[in-house]
This record gives structure tokens, sequence and C-alpha cells, in this order.
């Protein structure tokens, strides 16, 4: 059982060797990267190259590691006892499965994501310790055990928010994805837009390129801003010599909200556009 990329995931030699190694191990796979560097499509595209069902969890700010076991719900139960309602008195009736139970319980192998696990409280990876050395864990309702008849492949993401606790990390393969480099980036735009320019190409590369490295950018595209922003080009069939005009003067390139997402940055823009035009008037 080896990941070696997809058509439609680009993976490097060192992704690809992480992805293994963890799988070798049984251990949890860790990825950590600025958001839209492919973190989640990775475990999407894994899932299709083990041919393997994918469960998601994705992470908020209020979930809960016994989120991902059970919720019991004491408040439907107890509202259904008051009003004489079948089958109130057999508690699994009011046991909601979570993520870890459905992919502890398929008749196969699986992928689970836990996605953004820097978004939940600090004490939520700690939490799950137990669960996911053990593969198992108890319900306290009905006093049974749920144990993982197939160990799944676990993958999970952080945007690099906030620190994760040491007894975490170590019982994790860790690999971070760092921002693609051009040929790379080349290659991923290539394989959603097959046929496309390839001046097109080098001409979008390089504003999304000098975009990313302006100093005091608060929120720097992202790779699948990339790929709406060339969507959005194709689309209205913005000529190259239009991204090949490299003007400072100019405030921000063609069809930026795809790429500048707050209004800090295009004020940051602004700034320094006008400090261009007043530098050379």
């Amino acid at each position: 059982m080896r990941f070696d990329g997809t058509q439609r995931y680009i993976a490097t030699s060192e992704l690809k060797q992480a992805v293994n190694a963890a799988i070798t191990l049984q251990r949890p796979l860790l990825i950590k990267g600025e958001p839209g560097t492919g973190k989640t499509l990775l475990a999407e595209e894994l899932a299709t190259s083990l041919d393997a069902p994918l469960i998601s969890w994705h992470v908020k700010s209020t979930t809960r590691a016994i989120h991902g076991l059970y919720e019991y719900d004491a408040v439907s139960r107890l509202r259904d006892s008051q009003l004489g309602v079948a089958g109130v008195e057999d508690v699994r009736n009011y046991i909601r499965p979570g993520k870890l139970w459905e992919a502890f319980t398929l008749d196969r192998r699986c992928v689970l994501l836990i996605d953004e696990i820097d978004k939940a409280d600090i004490e939520f990876p700690n939490d799950l310790l137990q669960e996911l050395d053990r593969m198992e864990f108890f319900v306290h309702e009905t006093g049974e055990t749920v144990r993982a008849q197939h160990r799944p492949i676990i993958l999970i993401t952080s945007n690099n928010e906030k620190e994760l606790p040491d007894a975490f990390l170590r019982r994790c393969f860790f690999h971070y994805i760092a921002f693609p480099d051009r040929e790379t980036l080349k290659r991923i735009v290539d394989v959603h837009f097959p046929g496309i320019s390839g001046s097109l190409v080098r001409e979008a590369l390089e504003v999304f390129f000098q975009l990313r490295e302006i100093p005091g950018l608060k929120k720097r595209p992202s790779t699948s801003e990339l790929i709406d922003w060339i969507k959005l080009l194709l689309a209205d069939e913005v000529p190259e010599a239009v991204l090949r005009e490299r003007d400072p003067r100019r405030a921000i390139p063609p069809l930026a909200g795809a790429l500048v997402k707050n209004e800090q940055d295009v004020q940051l823009l602004e700034r320094l556009a006008f400090m261009t035009r007043r530098g050379q008037g």
C-alpha cells in the first residue's frame, strides 16, 4: 500500500516519502503548511489512490474530542420520555456516532482526515491520545468498547496557527508542506488547465510571485487562489500583454479579487503605487 501521487495531485518526493512512512509506522501523519497548499486535497487524493473510503472530520473552534467519538443526546431522550415516545428505554437510540466511530467500524481500511486541528482548544489533541494509541474507546452510556476493525490511515492537518502539545507530536509523523516553487506551480496549473498557453502561465506566475513577495502583505495569495485567478483570466480572455505590463504605478493586477482578500492589503498596494507615481513625478 503505497502513495505515489495522482494525476490531480502533484506530490514532491519528500511528501510521498512522508505519507508512506506514516503508513508503514501506522502513525498519524501531521501535515503543516500555510492555507491553500493542498493539505486537505492530499487526503482526498490519497484515498482515491489507495481505493479507500475517506472520512473527513473538519475541526472548528468549538469542537471537542468527544465529538469525534460519539454524542449522547440526553435532552431529546428526556423530552421523548415525557411524551411517551417508543424506544426511549434504549439509550442507543440517542447516541450519534462520531467520525472516529465511523472509521473504526468500517469493514475495510479507510483514510481518516482530521482537518485543521489547530482551530480547536489546546487540550483537544491531548484528549485524543488514548483513542489514537489504542484504536479503541469506551462508550459510558452503553458500557461497550468500540475497537477499530481495521486501523485507519490518519492524516491531520494544521495551518500552524498555534503550537500543538508535545505528547501529541510524539505520536505523529510530521511533514511541512513548503509553498511550491515556480516549476511545481507550473505543473499544478497544467494539471488544472490542460493545453493552457505556456507564455500565459509564465506571465501569471511572474505577477503572482511578485505579489507574494511584497513586504508587509497581511495574507499572501495561496495555490488555490492562483488556480481561481487563472480560471478567471481564461474566462475573461485577459490578454497576456496586460499581465506582461510591469508598470509599478498600477495598484493591483487584473481580477485581483481572487488573490487579494482583505482591505489592508489592497490599501498597501495602493500606497505602494502612489509612492511610485510620486517618486517618478
